[in-house]
């Protein structure tokens, strides 16, 4: 594999990553420019692989995010880090950049003592790509409590995972 870089989602390329994310809403949610924004700023952890080939934004436990599915997690546990949104142009696939951008958030969040990642799959409508993501050998051991429902999402499949 090829050495890339991992970036901080910055201004400048607040459009690409717009865009990106918005092809991809059936997966994730649509945004528009200033709800980007106040995201990026509220994210515990946003990053990048390159100049927008893929991104990673996650949330910890005292962002003002208003998600019901962040919500959700936020009832549950009193420290937790929450993937809210994560994509890979369909250009730069098959690289392992989801997979880099994992990695990085657990080693960020194990060295501001986290112990738990959470995020969800959509289970209807399906996700097949996620969920062989988050059941192949990147991430053996995510756990799958029972399914919820979340606004505007169908139903999804939160997951979690130890930072050790």
């Amino acid at each position: 594999m090829l050495e890339v870089a991992l970036l901080p989602l910055s201004p400048a390329v607040e459009p690409a990553v717009l865009a990106l994310n918005n092809a991809h809403t059936a997966e994730l949610s649509w945004l528009d420019g200033d709800r980007l924004t106040f995201l990026v700023r509220q994210a515990f952890h946003a990053r990048r692989i390159g100049e927008v080939d893929g991104f990673l934004m996650a949330f910890d436990q005292g962002a003002a995010y208003d998600s019901p599915n962040y919500l959700w997690f936020r009832q549950r546990y009193r420290r937790f880090v929450y993937v809210d949104r994560v994509v890979v142009a369909p250009a730069a696939r098959g690289r392992g950049y989801a997979g880099l951008l994992y990695a990085d958030l657990f080693d960020r969040a194990g060295r501001t003592g986290h112990d738990i990642v959470v995020c969800e799959v959509n289970r209807d409508p399906p996700n097949p790509a996620s969920d062989a993501f988050h059941a192949g050998r990147a991430l053996p051991k995510w756990a799958r409590p029972r399914s919820i429902k979340a606004a505007r999402r169908s139903v999804i499949s939160p997951l979690s995972r130890s930072c050790d």
